[in-house]
């Protein structure tokens, strides 16, 4: 019994912890690998802190009812927002447009970056970010895993960003030559989608293949060794691949993929905050329509940042559509469509119901900016 309690409150009280230069990933990997007795005087530490605080603190009068979920109109409490992003969005952080904004409001931004949508989501449950934006999939897995988040705001669809590599001289030739094959991706992200729907066009089964789930990192290096015999990925991991191994595109997501990711948030922050969350949405709107207009600025701008030779970064930013989009019954179906293929492929180990994460309409048209 003491273990299962132990076992349950370990993550709370590491998220407490700030590890200097560690990335968040491997923080729980740390904590488990102090001696015991290290370890034991660690929780006995932070229960006795926790026993005090409990019984010196000043009652509080009138405090707000922490189980409340309705979007407040009164004045944003937040004097740091914490974002998490990847790759994908570090342009976000790039153009610094968001300092700016909430600066004369006295409220700092700080970030974190992630390799990947369902290691963003795992920092966001708990509660080492308020915001950050995902791929389709990642809110799915971690609802059925009992995350708690809202979405906040769709993401335009990329078809083309994503793709299934395969090594310059494999002898896959088409989708259906991958069955009984190694086939590397994120689990639970956006590249797992793609890989789910492009088998069952080319009628092959989710289990014809050899999953191998890991992160873009480590999935390049095996891709490299050839210890994989494809990789399914987006940009602008895609495009680094594709200049540096010569990787062939077996297949892309254009006629497959439907819908992009989303921005999403504690419903702490976005309930507490509306005012906070209608500013970052503007400027995040507002950067993605400057992008449409300046893609060669874009690469330019983001060339140096991720390390990518220039001319890569331009074809992953020509190829990518800019732009977000409201949370609406249309989207709420696709997504409902992502969590009930991942259920009938057992992937997830309950049924999801994605309104559970959703906002009213009209909680939404609070601080939602016109698209």
């Amino acid at each position: 019994m003491i273990n299962q309690i132990f076992r349950r409150l370990i993550p709370k009280w590491i998220s407490l912890i700030k590890f200097k230069n560690i990335p968040f990933n491997n923080q729980h990997k740390l904590f488990f690998s102090f001696p015991l007795p290290i370890v034991g005087a660690f929780v006995t530490g932070i229960s006795l802190s926790v026993l005090f605080a409990a019984c010196s603190s000043t009652p509080t009068v009138n405090a707000p009812n922490p189980s409340a979920t309705s979007v407040s109109n009164s004045a944003s409490n937040a004097k740091i927002v914490r974002f998490g992003y990847q790759k994908t969005t570090v342009l976000l952080r790039a153009k610094g447009v968001l300092e700016k904004r909430l600066a004369p409001q006295g409220i700092t931004v700080k970030w974190t970056e992630f390799q990947a949508g369902p290691q963003l989501l795992e920092a966001m449950n708990v509660g080492s970010i308020d915001i950050g934006p995902v791929g389709e999939s990642p809110p799915i897995f971690a609802q059925a895993a009992g995350a708690s988040l809202t979405y906040v705001v769709g993401i335009a669809a990329t078809p083309a960003g994503s793709a299934i590599l395969v090594p310059e001289n494999s002898q896959i030739q088409k989708v259906t030559d991958l069955k009984g094959k190694r086939v590397a991706f994120q689990k639970g992200s956006s590249a797992h989608l793609l890989l789910v729907q492009a088998l069952e066009k080319a009628g092959l089964k989710y289990t014809d293949i050899e999953p191998k789930y890991l992160a873009p990192a480590d999935a390049r290096a095996a891709f490299v060794k050839e210890s994989v015999d494809a990789w399914v990925i987006w940009d602008p991991f895609y495009a680094a691949a594709q200049e540096a191994t010569k990787a062939r595109v077996l297949i892309d997501g254009t006629g497959i993929n439907k819908q992009g990711g989303y921005y999403l948030m504690t419903r702490k922050f976005v309930t507490e905050n509306p005012q906070t969350v209608k500013a970052i949405l503007e400027e995040i709107q507002n950067l993605e329509e400057w992008s449409k207009q300046n893609r060669e600025e874009v690469a330019k701008t983001l060339a140096p940042v991720l390390g990518i030779d220039l001319e890569t970064m331009k074809k992953a930013t020509n190829r990518r559509t800019f732009g977000i989009v409201p949370i609406d019954d249309n989207l709420i179906n696709l997504q409902q469509g992502v969590a009930d293929t991942y259920y009938k492929l057992k992937l997830i180990p309950k049924q999801v119901n994605v309104k559970d994460a959703m906002l009213t309409k009209e909680e939404y048209a609070a601080f939602s900016p016109k698209t």
